[in-house]
């Protein structure tokens, strides 16, 4: 079955309009079917089955539904009413649906809307989006809908005016839905998704770095293993197996230290060498040699184990087999016959940091567990330089630049405590900190850092994206959602109306940065929310990511979903920043123009900037940000403005639905009238539902702005299906991993 939100009855693969003879059979089949897992033991369907079948939010829209599909009137729906009412949907014309929109909203059958019925209906309309406005605002949408259908000024809207206001909206008609009656869709076919060949041009696009590194990686390991074996051929085809896999494990267990090194990743993002190597893509090569290391390291063991067992059946073997295996009297290895317990302890350590690493217990809130067994490294590479005799060769470089790195690290991150000076708690569980920036702390939009806050964890550093940009001078912000047990722990902590941590201080603070006129950043949230602190923490950072490339774009996408915003706000502000640096306008004439050589690292022409969110909540977070980003360009033209938003809110029903679509007009007029959006404010009007992704890229490929590359941070099912689109138009991806 489709899911809940989707199109039902006139879906664009054969249920739209018309249907010819064996589609028809087989939907008229699925109908019965699934009427009969709903219907009573009379075989009709009353009210309440009804709603639950809809599942609708609110029983206005089940109801009116119920009445007209019950043509006799008699409280239930038979198969035979359900068939007719949905085969004239289907298969009737624009007016037919027109008229049972209007017999929707005509509530009590007078033949013609009046202005409360009218407000009725949007009061549901908006139940059913999941959108909350105030009773003023509610009466403002009535209003102007309703003015703008009542061309006769009578008081009422009848069936022609209605008809008459919906030809304003090119395809609403044709395409009108019910999208809760899930239940009545039959299973879309599977369909095959065309798998991106690795020889188009569009794949090495995006994949050549990625592809280039696997060959090398592969090829060095072929031949690690070839050298290796091939130099104990005398000795067996199981040593051989077992030398061969240990070399490419010299090499492996090493260098996997270096796709952590975050401030070399981040120097080397400054260089040449971001283009050729996939450094945003260090966490899935570190992941991958995980892998890597695991299963070489149980073909090592098996080989060992086979060879074990072979010498201990040999008549000139004077030792057993679990001797061989588990003591050092065999003298196997270079330190005092250590290899074999050496290597069982190492196989042991290496299960149980990779079962501790897998997703479920990172994501389901014991990341403790992931981080504590994650330390094992250390015992790991001493056991390695106990088990391998050239081991500690390989480890020399890579192990040399982490202890330097962790060691730059520690000291740098406890050299001074930072405070956090306020908080303020956002919709969704969102917890803004102002951290007091540090004189030397330089970083880019987009960058990250690690948080330590004592007070709630004393040994745990979570990485966190900067959402404030770098021309702010005294404060660094961090925009926290609540996921796991330590960011639930700092929610809760703040949302307690006395933090135990916030300290003796808090009055102080706040009377001295009033006498500062600290203006506030933030302007989102009440007062109960928002409170002055004098928190000890601590930060490590910042580290690069790959929105650093944005600036060298010349039409960057940025695509942000939910909390996937909070890279894209340091950058925006910077954006804007730069742009207007760059801006000059002449006093007499007015005459704006760009000087291009203002900052060498600005290449943009055009910034595109989409943010999809579930609920209507969820805009608080950054909608005073995006209010001054819009004044700001108030004065350019639609054609001339550098930056453009596009907002997205997915829990809102589309236009096509009968449940959205007066609600949707309502919305439409009065943005037009006001100049404003009603469900953030802003001037760019929330479209419900998502992206169509394919219309949007179109729209920038059209706009022949320069080069075009598209920045993601959300999720990776998301990421998946824009990397999709990007290789078929030919532009650039980058993802943020959060």
């Amino acid at each position: 079955m489709s899911a809940p939100g989707d199109t039902a009855w006139t879906d664009s693969e054969g249920f739209r309009g018309t249907m010819n003879a064996e589609e028809d059979a087989k939907w008229l089949q699925w109908v019965t079917h699934q009427f009969k897992t709903i219907a009573g033991e009379d075989g009709e369907i009353n009210l309440q089955d009804f709603k639950k079948a809809l599942k609708v939010k609110e029983s206005f829209f089940a109801e009116r539904f119920f009445v007209l599909f019950d043509s006799d009137g008699s409280g239930t729906i038979t198969l035979q009413e359900l068939q007719k009412a949905l085969t004239l949907l289907i298969h009737g014309s624009p007016m037919d649906k027109l008229k049972f929109l209007f017999q929707v909203y005509d509530v009590d059958g007078s033949g013609s809307i009046d202005a409360d019925e009218l407000r009725t209906v949007l009061q549901s309309c908006l139940y059913e989006s999941a959108i909350s406005l105030p009773k003023e605002k509610l009466d403002q949408l009535t209003l102007a809908l309703f003015e703008s259908a009542d061309k006769d000024c009578s008081g009422t809207i009848t069936f022609e005016e209605l008809r008459d206001e919906l030809q304003r909206f090119p395809g609403v008609l044709e395409n009108l839905t019910i999208s809760a009656a899930h239940w009545l869709t039959p299973p879309a076919p599977q369909r095959h998704r065309r798998q991106p060949r690795l020889l188009t041009s569009a794949y090495w696009h995006n994949h050549r770095s990625h592809v280039l590194c696997l060959a090398v990686f592969m090829g060095l390991h072929v031949l690690l293993f070839a050298l290796a074996a091939s130099a104990y051929r005398a000795f067996g085809a199981s040593v051989m197996v077992a030398k061969g896999c240990g070399q490419c494990l010299n090499f492996d267990c090493s260098f996997i230290a270096v796709l952590m090194l975050r401030r070399c990743l981040t120097w080397l993002r400054a260089t040449w060498l971001a283009q050729v190597l996939p450094l945003d893509h260090n966490i899935q090569f570190h992941q991958l040699m995980g892998y890597v290391v695991v299963g070489l390291s149980l073909v090592h063991t098996v080989a060992h184990v086979v060879n074990f067992a072979l010498q201990a059946q040999s008549e000139t073997s004077p030792f057993r087999f679990w001797e061989l295996l588990l003591t050092t009297r065999p003298g196997i290895g270079w330190g005092h016959g250590l290899g074999s317990p050496t290597g069982v302890a190492l196989l042991l350590l290496l299960l149980l940091m990779f079962a501790c690493s897998s997703s479920c217990v990172r994501r389901s809130g014991h990341f403790e567990v992931f981080y504590w067994t994650h330390l094992s490294y250390l015992p790991m590479w001493l056991l390695l330089i106990l088990h391998g005799p050239n081991f500690w060769k390989w480890l020399l470089v890579p192990g040399t630049l982490f202890f330097l790195e962790k060691t730059i690290s520690l000291a740098a991150s406890r050299m001074a405590a930072l405070h956090i000076v306020e908080v303020n708690l956002l919709p969704s569980k969102v917890t803004h900190l102002l951290i007091k920036r540090p004189p030397l702390f330089h970083y880019r939009p987009g960058d990250y850092l690690y948080l330590n806050i004592p007070s709630i964890a004393r040994y745990e550093w979570h990485p966190f994206t900067i959402s404030s940009a770098p021309e702010q001078k005294d404060t660094i912000w961090l925009h926290i959602r609540s996921q796991g047990q330590w960011t639930n722990r700092l929610f809760e902590s703040f949302k307690k109306s006395e933090p135990v941590f916030c300290g003796s201080k808090r009055l102080s603070r706040r009377l001295e940065m009033k006498r500062s006129q600290r203006k506030p950043q933030v302007s989102e949230m009440s007062s109960e929310n928002h409170q002055f602190c004098n928190i000890k923490c601590y930060i490590d950072g910042p580290y690069g990511t790959p929105t650093r490339r944005i600036f060298a774009s010349e039409h960057a996408v940025l695509i942000g979903a939910g909390i996937g915003i909070t890279p894209f706000a340091s950058i925006l502000q910077s954006i804007l920043y730069r742009h207007q640096k760059r801006k000059h306008i002449c006093p007499n004439c007015q005459h704006s123009w760009m000087e291009s050589g203002q900052d060498e690292d600005m290449k943009l022409h055009k910034v595109d900037f989409i943010w999809i969110n579930r609920d209507q909540q969820s805009f608080e977070w950054f909608v005073s940000l995006l209010t001054k980003l819009e004044m700001d360009q108030a004065e350019e033209t639609q054609e001339g403005r550098f930056l453009e938003l596009h907002m997205y809110m997915t829990s809102a029903l589309s236009k096509n639905d009968i449940k959205a679509i007066g609600l949707q007009m309502a919305l439409d007029l009065l943005a037009k009238k006001e100049k404003k959006d009603s469900i953030t404010g802003l001037q760019t009007r929330t479209q419900p539902r998502r992206p169509d992704w394919n219309k949007v890229f179109q729209k920038v490929a059209a706009e022949k702005k320069g080069k075009v590359q598209v920045f993601f941070c959300g999720s990776p099912a998301l990421a998946k299906i824009l990397k999709g689109h990007c290789e078929q138009f030919s532009f650039k991806f980058f993802q943020e991993n959060f």
